[in-house]
């Protein structure tokens, strides 16, 4: 394969650098791409000039911005190849979960295309007393905060930032990409289409600046003085709870939008349709891998129901391909690196040392490991208290609906369940008591419509994502009051 050679794109020209890092396959460990890493002054030179951008953007009209981001989803359809071909080599995934990663992507960009038409304002009654009768009526409306620095992983290198950027230029904000060390290929992809499109849509009315969009690859220390740089207003970050709450300490006085993942749970009740249950649990839980901020991780079953799940599960499990994420067929692909993979199977063996029973044990060649199902999993092992971001499944039974509720309660993270039921009963207790960002109903958490509000609870995050919402994030309010007399 080809070494492609990533470079940077700042203030509206591609540039290269000195320091590059290399990209490597997670299934084979070859080299697949070397990337640019900004200097200190490369990026200064990026948060001037997103600077001088967002005051020249922030004005642009919305009939330019949405013609913006529909021309970028028309563009990312056409080169859907490209992009699947370079997030399958770098991030290790799928190609047909890589090719629904890009039809997502285009949706993305074209509801910011039609979000953009929508931000509008209200008009607030402010004669309400006397004093007031002098006054108003108020108008109030969204305007943008000002550039956002977006960081995104490698598990959604496109949609990830497409979620990022589709509402920052929806809005009227300037964005500086950090894409992923581990695959930077789509951002830089999606670097190329915004310059095409930028051209095309622009006129003499309405310029759009090549600076509105920026790719940044840089090293943690200039990613971390950037943020804290006053210039950069927003910070929308994806990624560990670990690094998110980080960021937050250095990022005082912006606005702050984490998606920080999970340990997705499922209920499945005893009046579930279990063969569905089990086929969706199945792809849920080990699609890419399980490399899914809504993977599904902890599963509770009941009693009646347990034996009869378990076997359906199993049997589901069984029909997944395992192996190159190039191939056709192919689910469960590569973890991203040794690393990742090191640390899936010795979370798994600490939890069968402590007495957890392995019923499909996973076996490992090279960053490929194949579904493990573990029962008698403890709260306090890491398999069910963190984000195991990998092929692993806990099983474990309840008899009482509060226990299932509260076992899934008891986790730190809070992002989606899913609940498999027919019970109205419990399908209502379930969306009242789970401590969760979303609930998913007779569907897996690992369920997300790109136009929905999306985000979590407790350690899980801040802010929702789904454009519109996001948009409202990157937006502050500002309010017109005249008097008349």
């Amino acid at each position: 394969m080809t070494v492609l050679k990533h470079r940077l794109w700042i203030a509206g020209s591609w540039m290269d650098s000195p320091d590059t890092r290399e990209v490597f396959s997670p299934f084979d460990g070859g080299t697949v791409a070397e990337t640019a890493q900004a200097s200190s002054e490369r990026m200064e030179q990026a948060l001037a000039a997103t600077a001088e951008a967002f005051r020249v953007y922030r004005k642009i009209s919305a009939y330019t911005r949405s013609r913006l981001l529909a021309g970028i989803a028309q563009q990312v359809a056409a080169r859907r190849k490209d992009f699947v071909e370079r997030i399958v080599a770098e991030a290790g995934k799928p190609a047909s979960l890589a090719d629904t990663e890009v039809s997502r992507a285009v949706n993305t960009f074209a509801l910011g295309a039609e979000e953009t038409k929508r931000l509008g304002g209200e008009l607030i009654p402010v004669d309400l007393d006397a004093a007031g009768r002098a006054y108003g009526p108020a108008f109030s409306r969204w305007v943008p905060r000002g550039p956002v620095l977006a960081i995104a992983p490698f598990n959604f290198p496109l949609n990830l930032i497409a979620h990022k950027v589709s509402p920052a230029l929806a809005a009227g904000a300037t964005v500086v990409i950090k894409p992923p060390p581990q695959a930077p290929g789509a951002a830089g992809l999606l670097a190329e289409i915004f310059e095409k499109t930028a051209r095309e849509v622009s006129d003499a009315r309405d310029a759009i600046p090549l600076a509105a969009l920026q790719v940044v690859s840089a090293d943690n220390e200039i990613i971390a003085k950037a943020l804290a740089d006053p210039r950069i207003q927003t910070l929308s970050f994806t990624g560990s709870d670990k690094v998110g709450w980080m960021l937050q300490q250095k990022a005082v006085g912006k606005k702050i939008c984490l998606e920080l993942g999970g340990n997705a749970a499922v209920i499945v009740h005893r009046d579930a349709d279990l063969a569905r249950a089990a086929a969706r649990c199945a792809f849920g839980g080990y699609a890419y891998a399980g490399q899914i901020c809504i993977s599904v991780q902890r599963v509770f079953v009941h009693d009646d129901v347990a034996k009869q799940f378990e076997k359906l599960f199993l049997d589901e499990i069984g029909k997944l391909k395992v192996g190159d994420p190039s191939q056709t067929g192919v689910t469960v692909g590569p973890l991203i690196d040794s690393a990742a993979a090191d640390r899936v199977q010795a979370w798994a063996e600490e939890a069968k040392r402590d007495g957890a029973r392995a019923i499909l044990p996973g076996e490992r060649n090279g960053n490929v490991i194949t579904p493990m199902v573990i029962a008698g999993a403890k709260p306090q092992h890491k398999i069910s208290s963190e984000e195991v971001f990998g092929p692993v499944v806990t099983l474990d039974r309840y008899r009482d609906f509060d226990d299932a509720l509260n076992a899934v309660n008891r986790s730190r993270f809070g992002l989606q369940a899913g609940v498999f039921a027919e019970s109205a009963e419990a399908i209502r207790r379930a969306g009242d008591e789970l401590d969760v960002g979303g609930v998913i109903v007779n569907e897996v958490p690992t369920y997300r419509a790109d136009n929905m509000p999306y985000g979590g609870m407790k350690d899980s995050g801040l802010g929702r994502e789904g454009v519109r919402y996001a948009m409202e994030d990157f937006c502050e309010r500002k309010t017109l009051v005249a008097w008349r007399g």
